[in-house]
């Protein structure tokens, strides 16, 4: 998709000097924001985050090298949206459909402190006019944080919307050796690494290191996480709300996945996802609204 291309609906969203929407990888529309202290660029495809980088520092986000940027496929790394379930189901896309539609950005802003807000809103799809009565919004605000809200609010008028949520956050870091995990030390989780099927395992009672293929689900997890590399000499830190499910994820080399990741990449990202998923699931009750947000910010030591 070449610039003149883009749609004059999005050209009037573009704000000089802080909003910049033009064709991404795969011709996709891409939207690039600068403010005083990062950039960011975000896809309307998935209404994915792919980049946060503060001045100064290496970006925040991990993207592979070899991810697809087609539509129908999902983006490999950054911040793909899941919703409205986790995981896997018979017959319907890995995740839920929302990392593959293509969102609507409905407004964007320049704050007076310098920050720089964008609202995108998930249309109605054809084919999933189950889920119509259930109005989703995703925004995201670029500072010196990188704010997400993911907002689902049921329309219905006598239906109870069964939903799961997160936020798959991919997360740069400088050596997966050197890195480890704080704020999950004193609680049990899920384990669904080398064929555990999601067996139960007991508190570790010390901080998270990456050492083998790990995929674990903490249940009932509000707490902050922060990830500590020692590379980078950079701490990261995951602040979350209305979040009761944390997942972290590495494939190591031995988890089997598309061929949209190098295997060797592992050693340079680590996913600390937020959400609810499976038991920490929601019921949202008909006129009822549910907010997750997650902010994430990063400084050096």
């Amino acid at each position: 998709m070449e610039t003149h291309l883009i749609p004059e609906i999005l050209r009037r969203l573009e704000i000089p000097g802080h909003v910049e929407i033009s064709a991404g990888n795969g011709g996709l529309p891409l939207a690039k924001i600068k403010t005083p202290w990062s950039t960011a660029e975000i896809y309307l495809h998935g209404a994915h985050v792919t980049h946060f980088q503060k001045n100064g520092e290496p970006p925040l986000l991990f993207m592979s090298r070899q991810s697809h940027f087609k539509n129908g496929e999902p983006v490999r790394g950054g911040v793909p949206v899941i919703f409205p379930w986790f995981g896997n189901r018979d017959g319907e896309p890995s995740h839920g459909f929302a990392r593959i539609a293509e969102w609507q950005l409905v407004k964007t802003s320049a704050n007076t402190d310098g920050a720089v807000t964008l609202h995108f809103a998930l249309p109605k799809i054809s084919g999933r006019e189950q889920w119509n009565d259930l109005r989703t919004e995703f925004i995201v605000t670029v500072a010196d944080t990188l704010t997400m809200e993911l907002t689902s609010a049921n329309e219905a008028c006598d239906e109870t919307f069964e939903i799961e949520n997160c936020l798959h956050t991919y997360f740069h870091v400088g050596d997966i050796g050197a890195v480890s995990i704080s704020g999950l030390e004193t609680l049990p989780f899920d384990d669904f690494a080398f064929g555990a099927n999601g067996a139960r395992r007991a508190a570790e009672n010390a901080v998270l290191k990456i050492t083998q293929e790990t995929n674990r689900v903490y249940f009932d997890s509000p707490q902050t996480v922060e990830i500590r590399d020692e590379k980078w000499k950079r701490a990261i830190r995951v602040e979350k709300f209305h979040s009761q499910s944390t997942v972290v994820w590495n494939p190591w080399t031995t988890q089997k996945l598309p061929d949209d990741f190098d295997p060797a990449e592992h050693a340079h990202m680590v996913c600390v996802e937020s959400g609810n998923v499976k038991q920490n699931k929601i019921s949202l009750a008909p006129e009822k609204t549910f907010n997750l947000k997650v902010v994430v910010s990063s400084k050096s030591f």
